[in-house]
């Protein structure tokens, strides 16, 4: 199949996917039409667990290295702001509309046409395996993360993501903390009780002005932003527990644990981190893929959003068609030209890290 016809091709499949809604934990039907694609285009062994479908190249050797092609076919719901039908695959302008167009429709076929680019290829440095995987939108846990012991022995990965096909070297991470700042209820009216909000207040302040002192070269500090504090039930009662949420970007100059340690050390309250799975990724500046990029005229740069990046072990480099700004906007759409650009330079960058020249 000539490169051309892949991207025709590519543009036919994305279509369907538009047309059929994909919702996080629906995703059922999209995955169908992914798994039939593949198999209709030579591929010989399809896998799929849940709603994730992967692939391996033909000629996979166990004993070379694997690189990971990844996005996700799962979508947000479409907003009320919305003048379209979401789920009308409509080209106009050059455009192509829908829902889930551009996050991450166009980074998911742009990877499946050049994943059956290199299929048939043989003599290749690393294997290749495709993974189209489910509830990326609400970082679930039937996803990405369910099958990547089953992926081989991952030594990179290439995370389709709209970013215009620059370079995204490194993603913050997400940490979402539970605190509870204990006091003693009593009257309101008399010197009674300790009032919990009132303890709440000096975490809540070392929070808003605290700073990391290890900054990150691409993401920057890690960034600490209360976003919700709830307590008391009467006007006449101090209250004796006050809850607050933290929202915790985390950056690659820091693990996980060393922040949520930092912070225990600081804070009266309790601290309860809902989860410690979205962590913050990166790939090394001289690692091939990044230096290949370069070569080729992509910039590099630090995300600031959270994608399945986070579930990697490995480095990871954030890169696919489209542009960021337009996911999960009503009208959502992607440029097809895009999509052509996307697979060229996908096809251009592994072209130089794959094939044994």
């Amino acid at each position: 199949m000539t490169d051309g016809n892949l991207y025709s091709e590519a543009v036919e499949l994305l279509k369907s996917l538009i047309q059929t809604p994909s919702f996080s934990k629906e995703e059922d039907k999209t995955a169908d039409l992914i798994a039939q694609f593949l198999k209709r285009h030579g591929v010989v062994e399809v896998h799929r667990q849940l709603n994730n479908v992967w692939a391996f190249n033909q000629n996979y050797n166990p004993q070379l290295p694997t690189l990971l092609l990844n996005s996700h076919h799962d979508t947000v719901k479409p907003n009320a702001s919305y003048t379209r039908n979401p789920f009308e695959a409509s080209v106009e302008d050059g455009k192509l509309y829908g829902l889930g167009s551009n996050d991450a429709g166009g980074c998911l076929v742009s990877l499946i046409a050049t994943f059956l680019h290199f299929y048939h290829q043989q003599d290749l440095k690393y294997n290749l395996v495709l993974a189209a995987t489910a509830e990326e939108e609400i970082s679930g846990q039937n996803g990405l993360e369910v099958i990547l012991s089953q992926l081989g022995n991952l030594e990179a990965a290439i995370v389709g993501e709209p970013t215009e096909m620059h370079l995204a070297v490194a993603e913050k991470g997400l940490m979402v903390l539970d605190c509870t700042a204990k006091g003693k209820a009593g009257h309101a009216a008399r010197e009674e009780g300790i009032n919990a909000i009132y303890e709440a207040l000096t975490d809540i302040e070392w929070f808003r002005n605290y700073t990391f002192p290890e900054v990150s070269e691409h993401l920057g500090p890690v960034k600490m932003s209360v976003t919700i504090v709830q307590a008391g039930s009467q006007h006449n009662v101090v209250p004796d527990s006050c809850t607050f949420t933290v929202d915790v970007r985390l950056t690659d100059a820091y693990t996980m644990e060393e922040v949520l340690e930092t912070i225990q050390q600081h804070v009266k309250a309790e601290v309860k981190p809902r989860s410690m799975r979205l962590r913050p990724s990166s790939i090394p500046m001289e690692h091939p893929l990044v230096q290949t990029g370069i070569i080729m005229g992509r910039q590099t740069y630090g995300s600031p959003t959270t994608s399945d990046q986070a579930l990697l072990p490995i480095p990871s480099l954030k890169m696919g068609p489209g542009f960021s700004g337009r996911s999960h906007m009503a009208d959502e759409f992607i440029y097809l030209r895009e999509i052509e650009e996307g697979i060229q330079l996908y096809i251009q960058l592994l072209e130089q890290v794959l094939v044994n020249k």
